[in-house]
């Protein structure tokens, strides 16, 4: 009988649509490392979402913070339901969770895996191979604006971003770090030639840190050119550094080029480990697939493997990255991949690759 030397305990937030599909998948993988590597898994399911919704009139409980407080990660499916309530409304947890536990640093890998076709005309696996690291607690998502005179003529809307010299600092120092384990390469995403304020804080800030990591390759690109750049020579970046907004939109198109987002993991990370992290796909909750059994189950897992790589359980987590890459290159693929298995089926064969 195997001994168990470690207990983990994870709130699981399937939330709607694909979430509760993939999550699902998710656990499955997690249950069966757990059991190889000799861990334990205590899982809290939370209801929260849509269906909390219609139930309460809130999307989570008011006092969901203390509730998810005391686990050593949580771990997300994918939150929205339009249809019914507006995103802002049901992406604001995830934001209030992201600056409560000053998860400040959005990880989002991007590799071509074999088996994997390519938006790009000539590229195969190994060609992408970079992170994305996205300031993730301030930037342009702090709802710091308002309206004046809305609904009339002279509408205003006013929505002010905010860049602190100690959050851009933190962020660059992570990635820094980052890029010395990885290609020794970074790139800083800026518009400082029309942002005059926030972008240079961030420019000089580069300037200022740099010099502590001289092992470390760095340059500056304007976010406009560093899009069109990704897509003519997505194998010559690293780690990418960016802030909210910009780390936002490089994220959706480095997983696109990777394969497509059903293939996008992530973590929302606190490095300090002063609260827990929370680790979820980049796709969002896809509500007209929802609970037929197609959507792909391949960035759940992978995110459930940042959480164990966070978690200190590194074999475990190469284990469930190894499956999913011999799973791929078998040929065995989702609908979104060209592929015929279903979101069961495909789990079914990552977990014959263990």
């Amino acid at each position: 009988m195997t001994t168990t030397s470690k207990l983990y305990r994870i709130a699981v937030y399937g939330g709607d649509g694909i979430g509760a599909d993939v999550t699902r998948e998710a656990l499955r993988l997690l249950n069966a490392v757990a059991q190889r590597h000799a861990f334990q898994l205590v899982l809290t399911e939370l209801d929260w979402g849509i269906d909390h919704y219609r139930r309460t009139g809130v999307v989570v409980p008011e006092n969901f913070l203390e509730i998810l407080r005391p686990h050593d990660a949580i771990l997300l499916g994918a939150v929205g339901w339009p249809a019914e309530l507006p995103d802002h409304a049901t992406l604001a947890p995830l934001v209030r969770i992201r600056q409560a536990f000053d998860q400040y640093a959005c990880v989002r890998p991007a590799w071509l895996l074999p088996g994997v076709p390519c938006v790009l005309t000539g590229k195969s696996a190994g060609d992408i191979d970079l992170v994305v690291i996205r300031e993730n607690s301030e930037g342009e998502y702090v709802d710091q604006g308002g309206w004046l005179h809305r609904g009339t003529d002279r509408e205003v809307a006013i929505q002010t971003a905010v860049h602190s010299r100690r959050g851009v600092a933190r962020i660059l120092r992570y990635a820094f770090e980052l890029a010395r384990k990885r290609k020794q390469k970074l790139t800083m995403a800026t518009k400082s030639n029309a942002q005059r304020y926030a972008y240079v804080l961030w420019d000089n800030l580069l300037d200022e840190i740099a010099p502590e990591y001289p092992d470390v390759a760095s340059e500056r690109q304007h976010c406009d050119a560093l899009l069109m750049n990704l897509v003519r020579w997505p194998e010559r970046f690293d780690v990418i550094v960016a802030s909210n907004l910009f780390g936002d939109l490089l994220t959706d198109l480095a997983g696109q080029l990777a394969g497509g987002l059903g293939l996008a993991p992530s973590t929302n990370t606190n490095p300090e480990r002063n609260f827990p992290s929370m680790f979820e796909p980049v796709h969002g909750s896809a509500p007209d697939i929802a609970g037929k059994g197609i959507a792909n189950p391949t960035a759940a897992i992978l995110s459930a493997a940042m959480m164990l790589e966070h978690l200190g359980e590194v074999a475990a987590a190469r284990m469930i990255e190894q499956s999913i890459a011999s799973t791929l290159a078998a040929g065995h693929r989702t609908r979104d991949l060209g592929g015929t298995l279903s979101t069961i089926e495909f789990t079914d064969r990552v977990l014959e690759h263990l």
